[in-house]
């Protein structure tokens, strides 16, 4: 069965600006049904963002990865996996990639469907709670597994910022925006089908057989396309969802066997040419809604956060969202970027700074090698590239972030008399506790931000290496960033968008430098 809507848990609208081999495949999954959670009586229109988020626990190894020691990201790199290690993918040995079928390297587990009635509440509790692939698939026939349509975090972050009035989708009916809002307010649920305007704007499905030889998908990957949805041979039925990082993460453990990629990971980046030096940006100070309208807007999925010397002090991603489904996080919107990188910090267990290593950054000088390790070890989609650190942003070592630091985060339920005893949502400290980029795990480590090496990048290298013809990819991010354009309610971020202003809080597509 799909998963269905409750009327008493449904989205409540926040201010704007509140400030506290390819033969028989198994069937995939079907529809979800998440954990059910007690109602809770509507207290105020300031109650949560998604109740139904309420007691839901992240752990940090589910959605993103922990920080690797040094000692352990360099013994990743000088003794990477090959695929023979695991007995599973043995009948890889000898074979030319060329010829593997991309039914052979997917897992059919990873499919989840909800029907087009389930609830945005509902998708959004399956969607951060599953994990990889990142994307929920909807359809129309409940006893069919035929895919219409697709729910992932760009999906939740335009929703959030159409729900707290801080964008508007472009194209949107007024009126269909405002049943949306109308309907929100008064605690009634808004299933999928209502917002369709909002879904899958920025990449529309695509979709390849079963039976399809890995260069095929090398070669879409490679011109930008972020997953594949891949069917039964003569068929419309989903057989599995193949993305990007899964590609890199075989290629990589089983590169011993693929020798045109493997002559390619003993060279340097800037020997390759490889990545892309006009990069978006953000300053810490600036608001984390900045950031969502800027990751929404653009059509991006991930910014780096700098210091004032433009050094990288930290990341931003779309599946960060994730943090902001409860009615404690929401005066997060109005923290700065640095303040919310603790939070994500401490969402991923990281209590000491001093113990962990940066690892969403590169330099020029790293191997190919290097880059693809990192990428596959934290499950990331790309790397910034880096310089030295400027010498005006040293500080000394970074002090512990350690719970006695923090002042317990508001409960999550508005009601006096609800005994909850769930999960209360992620630690973090007060928005209003300043939080400076030196004392943020890592401060030290990285450099100032010459460029970005992405999966596209490194799937496109691959691609032409092995004599294929991927698209441009700049025209799949141009196209992107089309259809994600929305109107900006934000007056600082309009400003930086049309070009307006004495000062921009976002460098928007600023060249960084060249990294070759």
């Amino acid at each position: 069965m799909d998963s269905k809507a409750t009327p008493s848990k449904n989205l409540k609208i926040p201010t704007a600006h509140t400030s506290p081999n390819g033969s028989q495949l198994p069937s995939p999954r079907g529809d979800v049904k998440s954990q059910s959670q007690a109602s809770s009586p509507s207290i105020s229109q300031r109650s949560s963002f998604i109740e139904t988020m309420r007691g839901i626990h992240h752990a940090p190894n589910q959605t993103r990865s922990p920080s690797l020691s040094q000692q352990a990201l360099q013994d990743l790199i000088n003794n990477p996996p090959v695929g023979l290690q695991d007995p599973g993918e043995a009948k890889f040995a000898g074979r030319d990639w060329r010829t593997i079928k991309i039914g052979e390297i997917i897992d059919p587990e990873e499919v989840r469907f909800v029907h087009t009635s389930t609830s945005v509440e509902e998708v959004t509790k399956i969607l951060t709670t599953s994990g990889a692939p990142n994307m929920v698939l909807i359809r129309k026939e409940r006893n069919m597994k035929i895919a219409v349509g697709a729910f992932d975090y760009d999906d939740l972050i335009a929703y959030l910022l159409l729900v707290t009035e801080l964008a508007r989708p472009a194209g949107a009916e007024d009126k269909d925006i405002t049943d949306v809002l109308q309907r929100a307010r008064s605690n009634k649920p808004i299933p999928l089908e209502d917002i369709k305007y909002l879904l899958n704007r920025r990449e529309p499905p695509v979709f390849l057989e079963h039976t399809a030889l890995l260069p095929r998908a090398v070669e879409i990957f490679g011109s930008g396309c972020h997953r594949i949805i891949v069917r039964r041979e003569a068929s419309l039925n989903v057989a599995g969802i193949l993305s990007q990082l899964r590609l890199v993460r075989f290629l990589w453990e089983n590169v011993k066997n693929f020798h045109v990629i493997e002559r390619l990971h003993a060279k340097s980046i800037r020997e390759l040419e490889l990545g892309s030096h006009s990069v978006m940006s953000i300053n810490g100070d600036q608001p984390l809604k900045e950031a969502l309208i800027m990751i929404n807007t653009m059509g991006i999925s991930s910014l780096p956060v700098l210091d004032a010397q433009k050094n990288v002090i930290g990341n931003i991603s779309h599946v960060d969202a994730q943090l902001l489904t409860t009615t404690a996080a929401l005066p997060l919107l109005d923290s700065s970027c640095t303040h919310f990188i603790t939070v994500i910090l401490s969402e991923r267990g990281m209590v000491n700074g001093r113990d962990s290593y940066p690892v969403f950054h590169v330099v020029p000088q790293s191997t190919l090698a290097h880059t693809v390790a990192k990428l596959v070890a934290t499950r990331s989609h790309r790397m910034w590239v880096v310089e030295s650190a400027s010498p005006a942003s040293s500080v000394p070592p970074s002090p512990s972030l350690n719970p006695s630091t923090n002042a317990a985060p508001p409960p999550l339920s508005l009601s006096p008399t609800r005994n909850d005893t769930h999960h209360t949502g992620p630690p973090y400290t007060p928005a209003g506790v300043a939080v400076s980029s030196g004392q943020l795990p890592g401060a030290n480590f990285s450099g100032r931000l010459t460029g970005v090496i992405s999966l596209t990048d490194v799937l496109n290298l691959y691609a032409r290496a092995s004599g294929l013809s991927p698209a441009d990819p700049e025209l799949q991010r141009r196209r992107r960033r089309t259809s994600s354009s929305s109107s900006v309610r934000s007056a600082s971020v309009r400003g930086s968008l049309d070009g307006d202003g004495s000062r921009t809080s976002m460098d928007m597509t600023r060249s960084v430098g060249d990294i070759r």
